[in-house]
C-alpha cells in the first residue's frame, strides 16, 4: 500500500539525509472513527496538546476533525492560539490552570477555559467586558486524581449557582479526570466515576447541570461505558497507543508515526574495541558496527545506551555504547548487507518486525507517552496519507 506526501512540518532538517518521522494521517483518521464507535452516544474531543504529542497539532487537528472529532483539547494558550491561527474553527477546551496573564488572549482567540476556584472569575469577567464576548468555562471537580478541581460539592454547586448567571459567562460544561482507568484494578476509577456521578445527578436535581458533562480520557473510553457521558476526550489513543497494552487485541488501534534514520558510516571493529563515551561497550569479537544520524538531542533517549535496538533491512540492530547527543552506534553483524545510506527505523515496522513507544517506554521505564512528546524539533516531521 502507497503513501501519498501531503506536507511537511516546520522543523528543519534533510529527511533524506538525518532523521525525520512520517505521521499516518490516514491511522489518525481510523482511530478518530474507532474511537466513536465505542462511545456513540458521545460527542468526542481530540487531544492534541503538547503539539498532538509530538505529531504536530495542526495537521492531526484537522484530520481528527475530519473524520468526526467535534471538540479539540489543548493545555496552553499558545496551542489553541496556534490552531485558529491554522482556520481551526471547532471549540478548544483549555484543560488545565490558565494564569490571569492570558486569559484576555484565551478569550479574544475563543478558547473554553477550565475554572476551579474563586480567584478565577475576576479575570475572566475583566476580559469578556473588555472584548464585548461571552466566556464558556467547563468547571474541573477533583473526584480523585489529586491535581486540579473542587474537591467538595457543596462549594463547587454553590459557586456554579452563583456564576451561571452572570451575563459574562457560560457555564458550558462540568468534567473530572480519571486517574488509574488504565490500571488491572479498576477499583480506583469505580470508585471516582461513583463520586463523579454523584455530582452530576445532584447537580441536575438542583437544575446546575451544565449542557456538557465529559469524564472519560482514551482508558475509560476503551472499559467504562457509563463514563462516556455527553463528551469523551481522547489522547493517546488518537494516535495508535493505548495505556494498558493487554488491549491491542480487542481495540484495533493503528500507530500513526513512524521514526527513521540513516546507517551514515559503517565499520568493522576488533574484539576488544570500546564504542561510545564511557567505554560501556567492548566488543566480544569481530563486530560491524553502524553509527546512525540520531541522538539524545532528537529525543532518542540516552537510557536506550546498551539496552534498545532500531530496525535495519527489517531485523534488530542492537544500541551499543552510550547514545550520544546527535549519534547513536548500532551492531549490524547479523544483518547481511548492512551499509551506509541503509534506513534505520526508530520507531515503527519494517519488513516483519516492529520497535514501538511501549518497547522505548519499558527500556527507559516510563510511559509512551513521555516517549511520543519527547520527539525533538529538529526533526522533521512528514505528512502521509494513503491514496484514496
Amino acid at each position: 500500500m502507497g503513501f501519498e506526501v501531503i506536507g511537511a512540518g516546520a522543523a528543519g532538517g534533510d529527511p533524506a539525509g538525518w532523521t525525520w518521522a512520517e505521521v499516518d494521517l490516514s491511522a489518525i483518521a481510523h482511530n478518530v472513527r474507532l474511537f466513536r464507535s465505542l462511545a456513540p452516544r458521545a460527542r468526542m474531543m481530540a487531544v492534541v496538546k503538547a503539539d498532538a504529542y509530538g505529531h504536530g497539532a495542526v495537521p492531526v487537528a484537522r484530520s481528527a476533525l475530519s473524520a468526526g472529532a467535534e471538540w479539540l483539547g489543548v493545555a496552553r494558550v499558545h496551542e489553541g492560539k496556534a490552531l485558529r491561527r491554522a482556520g481551526v474553527t471547532a471549540p478548544i477546551l483549555l484543560l488545565g490552570w490558565t494564569g490571569p496573564s492570558e486569559v484576555r488572549a484565551a478569550v479574544e482567540w475563543d478558547l473554553d477555559l477550565t475554572v476551579f476556584a474563586p480567584d478565577h472569575l475576576p479575570p475572566v469577567v475583566a476580559a469578556s467586558r473588555e472584548l464585548g464576548k461571552r466566556v464558556a468555562v467547563h468547571v474541573k471537580v477533583d473526584t480523585g486524581m489529586g491535581r486540579i478541581g473542587w474537591r467538595d460539592l457543596e462549594e463547587a454547586a454553590r459557586w456554579i449557582a452563583a456564576i451561571r448567571d452572570l451575563p459574562e459567562i457560560e457555564v458550558r460544561g462540568v468534567f473530572t479526570h480519571f486517574a488509574a482507568a488504565d490500571a488491572d484494578d479498576p477499583g480506583h476509577a469505580r470508585d471516582q466515576w461513583e463520586r463523579f456521578d454523584r455530582w452530576v445527578r445532584e447537580l441536575e436535581k438542583r437544575g446546575l447541570r451544565p449542557p456538557i458533562v465529559h469524564a472519560a480520557n482514551t482508558a475509560a473510553v476503551v472499559r467504562m461505558p457509563e463514563a462516556h457521558y455527553d463528551l469523551v476526550r481522547v489522547g493517546i489513543g488518537l494516535y495508535g497507543y493505548l495505556p494498558n497494552e493487554s488491549w491491542y487485541s480487542r481495540v484495533p488501534v493503528r500507530r500513526a508515526l513512524t521514526w527513521k534514520s540513516r546507517l551514515v558510516y559503517v565499520k568493522w571493529v576488533e574484539k576488544g574495541a570500546t564504542i561510545s563515551y564511557g567505554c560501556t561497550y567492548t566488543a566480544p569479537g569481530k563486530r560491524k558496527i553502524g553509527t546512525v544520524a540520531v541522538g539524545y538531542a532528537d529525543g532518542f533517549r540516552r537510557g536506550l545506551s546498551n539496552r534498545g535496538y532500531v530496525l535495519v533491512r527489517g531485523r534488530r540492530a542492537p544500541v551499543v555504547g552510550r547514545v550520544c547527543m546527535d549519534q547513536t552506534m548500532v551492531d549490524l553483524t547479523d544483518i547481511p548487507g548492512a551499509d551506509t545510506g541503509d534506513e534505520a527505523v526508530l520507531l515503527g515496522d519494517q519488513g516483519g518486525d516492529r520497535c514501538t513507544a511501549d518497547d522505548h517506554a519499558r527500556w527507559v521505564d516510563t510511559i509512551s507517552y513521555e516517549i511520543l512528546c519527547g520527539i525533538g524539533k529538529r526533526v522533521p516531521r512528514m505528512y502521509l496519507r494513503v491514496p484514496r
